[in-house]
Formats: structure tokens, sequence, C-alpha cells
């Protein structure tokens, strides 16, 4: 299939053309045509799989063979900054030779220039939670035209604890909008949010490609101890490009720092720096002058990195969903990868979840530190 069997407008084409794009991802097979049909939609797939593209162009498609009016048609809701300005790229890039416009708006910066471009008339409009019902609440943004609404990352979002802002949300939108749901996991909680704002939306579910694509394994270890070994693995395997996963803020400052007093460049990435310096971070990251970045869950949903080789859990999580999340970091669009997780005595009944949920254990793996 290419994406010309999908009906696409020429608009579109060229710029997928452009791209070097010629053939839908599994997941955009599917949710493009149930979107460009108008139908609500519940999505279920891995990070690196082209879920963005999946919504973003339907979207564009939409809204162009529609009656342009002065007001936001549609409203796609991110849970973090970067994540919100990666939509907002993809539709930049897709709807480039449309005649639409979008904004993106997020916190942690001046609220200005955002209100001076919704201003000017925005037909997509990408935002956070937190300063998307700032804007309302100040009554600078009305959202009584919206036609289309996008949760992206929706498991992700109740984890942050935005359930009640979207629950405001549904009360100032029309009921009769189209939804979309895009979530790399579908928990019970997930599914509850959903029933409450869709009647019976379409369900596509794609396999997560870390079955597939991603060497799993674990290294039993102190806790004392896991700091020699992050820096043992890192050199012994020779990693330029790595996320290490931390519990904290606090914690990834720590192992951050401890990794450059040791000769290896390594940065730290959560919601306490600025948005410049996270923006700093990925492209020192991007171009390898940044070996590791040291982030927490939260902040590395907004982390977009194609060729990604290594993740490394140097503290496990508690739920074996969000162990999903970090791992799908690495080994995207069938590209393989590895994931490394270190286990302290503690942390054991964690792997043990890990291990139930995923059906099999992580291989164990011996070090000088055992």
């Amino acid at each position: 299939m290419t994406f010309k069997d999908l009906n696409l407008c020429s608009a579109i084409i060229e710029a997928l053309t452009e791209k070097g794009y010629q053939s839908p991802t599994a997941i955009q097979q599917q949710a493009i045509p149930h979107i460009l049909s108008g139908k609500d939609i519940v999505a279920s797939a891995a990070t690196g799989t082209g879920k963005t593209a999946s919504f973003c162009i339907p979207i564009l498609q939409l809204l162009s063979t529609r009656t342009q009016r002065p007001a936001v048609r549609a409203l796609i809701l991110s849970p973090t900054r970067e994540l919100a300005l990666q939509v907002f790229d993809n539709l930049k890039f897709y709807g480039k030779n449309l005649p639409l416009k979008s904004a993106v708006i997020y916190g942690g910066v001046s609220q200005g220039n955002q209100v001076k471009e919704i201003s000017r008339g925005v037909d997509i409009l990408v935002a956070t939670p937190g300063r998307l019902h700032d804007l309302i609440d100040q009554g600078v943004l009305t959202l009584k035209q919206v036609e289309i609404l996008v949760l992206d990352e929706a498991d992700r979002m109740l984890d942050m604890g935005f359930i009640n802002s979207i629950r405001k949300l549904i009360k100032v939108i029309p009921p009769s909008r189209q939804n979309v749901f895009f979530s790399a996991t579908m928990p019970v909680a997930v599914m509850g949010l959903i029933r409450g704002i869709a009647a019976s939306p379409v369900q596509v579910s794609i396999e997560a490609s870390p079955k597939t694509s991603i060497e799993q394994s674990v290294y039993y270890v102190a806790r004392e101890d896991k700091r020699s070994l992050l820096k043992h693995v890192i050199q012994e395997q020779k990693m330029t490009n790595v996320i290490v996963f931390a519990r904290t803020k606090y914690g990834a400052d720590k192992i951050a720092k401890d990794l450059a007093n040791s000769g290896i460049p390594a940065e730290a990435f959560h919601g306490d720096k600025s948005q410049n310096a996270r923006q700093r971070a990925l492209t020192n990251f991007r171009k390898n002058s940044t070996r590791v970045l040291v982030a927490t869950d939260v902040a590395a949903r907004g982390i977009d990195i194609a060729d990604l080789p290594f993740v490394i859990n140097y503290e496990l999580p508690e739920s074996a969903e969000t162990y999903t999340h970090r791992i799908g970091r690495t080994g995207r669009a069938g590209k393989s990868g590895s994931a490394l997780s270190f286990c302290d005595l503690d942390e054991r009944r964690y792997l043990n979840n890990i291990n139930r949920i995923s059906k099999k254990n992580l291989a164990v793996v011996q070090h000088p530190f055992n």
C-alpha cells in the first residue's frame, strides 16, 4: 500500500514525497481511513510506529475540504511541551502546501506571543492542558467551533494527573465533535475516560515493537554499585547515544553530574529544566556532543530520537506500563535496540511484575559488580 491508496490530496502527497515517505506504517494504514471517514477512534500503538502522522495527516485533509472559519477547528492535546512541539512540527510540514494555520501553546514561557498567534486566527491548535486552561479562563481562547478533538498519549496524560483538566475541557467544546484518542497502552483508567467521552469509537491496535526488535536484559546489582556499573556498561559497550531513566529529578541530576565528572558527556532532562535548556540538551544529544541523556519518565515523553540504540533503566519503574514506555524509546520503526535494566533487591517486585506482564523473563547479565 502507498499513501496514494489512502486517497490523500496532492498537497499532502507532495509533502510526504519530499520527506521520502511512500508507504504508510501499520497504524497509519488502519487509523487514517477511519479518521477521514469522521469516526471516533481509539488507537493503541507503540512509540516509533508513525502515530503522530496518523492523526495529523487526516486532520489536515479533512479541514482543507471543509468551509473555513476564523476559529479553532481542531484541538490536539499533548501531555508535554516537547510532544506538543513535535506534533506542531508535523502539522507544519505535512500541511505546508495547504491554506491552514496551526499554532502551539504550552507553559513555561510567556503567554504574549502565543496569544498574538491565536488572535490572528488558527485552524489547528496544539496545546498542553495547563496553558490551554489558563487561556480559556482568561477569556483569550474560545473553543466553540472545535470539530475534532485529539488526545495524544492519553495514558501519560492520566499518569500526569490531567484527568480533571480533560473533563473540564469536554464541557466547553461542542458535543458533536469527532474524537481521536492515541495511547501506547490502554489501562482501565484510560478506557474509563474514553467511555465517558465517546460512545462507541472504532478500536485500532498495533502490536508493540519491543517484543521483536528490542533485546531486553537485567543486571542484578546493589544500589550502591549502580553508578559504577553504569559507567562500566557505557564504556564497555561503547555507547555513544543512550537514554538513562531515573526515578526522580534529583536523581537524574546526580547521575548526569557523576557521569560528566568521569569524562562521559551527560545531561539531565527533566521538568525543572527550562524549555530552552531541554531543547539545548536534545540538540546536543542528537549531535552526539552529549552521549548520555538522564531523564525522568514525564520529561522523556517529549524525546523523539529516531535511531536510539540503547535505553538503560537505572532504576526500575513500579509499573510494567511505564517500563513499556521507557524501552519504546529504542527499537523504533522496526530497527533493533537494547534495553538494559539495573535491579537492586528492593526492585525485585517490580521486575517480577514486568516479567509477568511480558510473559517472559528478562535475560540476566553477569558483571564485575555482582
